[in-house]
Formats: C-alpha cells, structure tokens, sequence
C-alpha cells in the first residue's frame, strides 16, 4: 500500500490513458489517492478516468500533448488548486526511430522534448512544492534502452540515461527534505501502445512485464531510489553497465530488439 500521508493527497500522472501509467492510476485510487491523469489522446483518457473513478477516487483528467509550447504552463494551471504529493512522469516514447544522419532533426529534437526538456519544468514546479511541505515522491519512468545505444533510437536511448542520471542527482538533492526520487527502469512491456505497434511479445529470451507488475514495483520501491530497475530486466541492466567492450553490448542489444520489431 502506498503511503497517502506521505505522498497524497493527490498524484499526477503523465502519460496516465493506458498501459503502466493506468495501472498507476488504479494502485494508487484504491489507496485513496485523488488522481489527475494527462494524456494526448482524450477519448482513452476518459476511460481510464472511469475505470478509476469505478474504484471510488476522486479524478481529473488534462488532455495534453505535451509537445504543445504551452503544455508546461496547462499543466500547472489546471492542478493549481491541488496539492500534488506524488508526481509520476509516464510520458516519454521513442516516437521517431531513424537514423540520426540523415533523418529529420526536428523529429529528433521532438522526442528528446518529450523525454527530457518538457519533464525538467514539471519536476523543478511540483518538486519545489514536495520541498518546501517537507514529503512527496517523484517517479521518472526509464527504460532499459537508457543503459546502451542502438540504431534508430540513438536520441530516446540517450534521453533515458539522461533521465537516469538526473534522477540520481535529484535524489541526493531531495531525500534529505523529504522527497523520493525514483528513476523506474522498464524493459519491454504489454502495453495497449506496444501492442498496436506490432510488437512480438513471444520473442525467444526477451523478458516481458505486466503493467501492473510494473507499477507495483515502481510504488514498492519509491522510498528506494534513486533507481530500481524492474525484476526480470535487473541482469540486463548489471551486463551493460559493467561491460567494457560497449561495441558487444551494444550490437547485443540491437540483436535483441531485431527480436522483436523485425530487422531495422
């Protein structure tokens, strides 16, 4: 059970219509978490806000897309009014996979927005507010991408180390005042989002998490940042942070995600 005295009385997730932020939602309102949920796509946000709401939370919903000039500043305008004790940052894909030379910069540029430069204000907004009352917790939701380059998604891999190592700083930071960070390191998971990308779950040694598995270790570990890397990735994650020869690790990784997604 997550802790309502130490991180309610409201949560916001970001990226919260579907998949692992859904699964957020639904753990956190049977805690009694009011929730405020911010996704791009409204009709699938409104279902996750019924289903939540089903379990007796109170709900907000923000159609947002977060790629928007103005998405930080909405954002913060419609939670004005709430006191936001635990910040989830779910939103964050790899939503152009090319090659770098040669692609479009601004696609390139968009997903490191997405991942990065948009989460940054909402971190330094809502942790400033944990801060200052002395408790909160903040959730950077990260990907075992983050732990070695690849083709076509050198941008999104790089955002999430990025991600990984300000969450450590951040943690340092904020622990002693009261806040947790925690950096959540994903792997492939069965999500609505992957599934409509065609992704091949059943792929010969490649680990597959649940949803709701996941957001259960992210909240049974909040208190024990900065990082946690989910269970059946924590191998993969300790062989391509400690291995020398980067140019192995990195072509294994690339061998791994032909597995799924077909060649590149």
């Amino acid at each position: 059970m997550t802790d309502l005295d130490r991180y309610g009385p409201w949560a916001l997730i970001v990226g919260g219509s579907e998949g692992v932020g859904a699964a957020f939602a639904r753990s956190l309102a049977a805690d009694g978490f009011g929730v405020v949920l911010v996704a791009r796509n409204a009709e699938r946000l409104e279902a996750a806000a019924e289903e939540v709401r089903a379990a007796g939370a109170e709900v907000r919903t923000v159609p947002l897309d977060l790629l928007a000039d103005d998405a930080v500043d909405r954002l913060i305008a419609a939670t004005a009014d709430l006191e936001i004790g635990l910040l989830i940052l779910n939103a964050g894909a790899n939503t152009y996979g090319n090659e770098f030379i040669g692609g479009d910069l601004a696609k390139h540029t968009e997903v490191l927005d997405l991942n990065v430069t948009r989460q940054l204000p909402l971190v330094s907004h809502f942790g400033d507010a944990m801060v200052q009352r002395g408790r909160g917790g903040i959730i950077l939701v990260g990907s075992i991408s983050g732990y070695a380059g690849s083709a076509r998604e050198g941008i999104y891999a790089a955002s999430k180390a990025f991600l990984r190592v300000f969450a450590e700083g951040l943690w340092v930071e904020s622990k002693p005042r009261g806040v947790d960070v925690l950096h959540l390191v994903l792997g492939l998971t069965r999500t609505p989002a992957m599934q409509r990308k065609g992704l091949n779950f059943d792929a010969p040694g490649v680990p597959v998490s649940d949803p709701d598995d996941v957001a259960a270790e992210g909240l049974d570990h909040l208190a024990d940042g900065p990082v946690w890397v989910t269970s059946i990735n924590q191998e993969t994650a300790v062989e391509r942070s400690v291995a020398l020869d980067r140019g192995a690790v990195i072509l294994k990784s690339i061998e791994d995600i032909k597995k799924i997604v077909g060649n590149l």
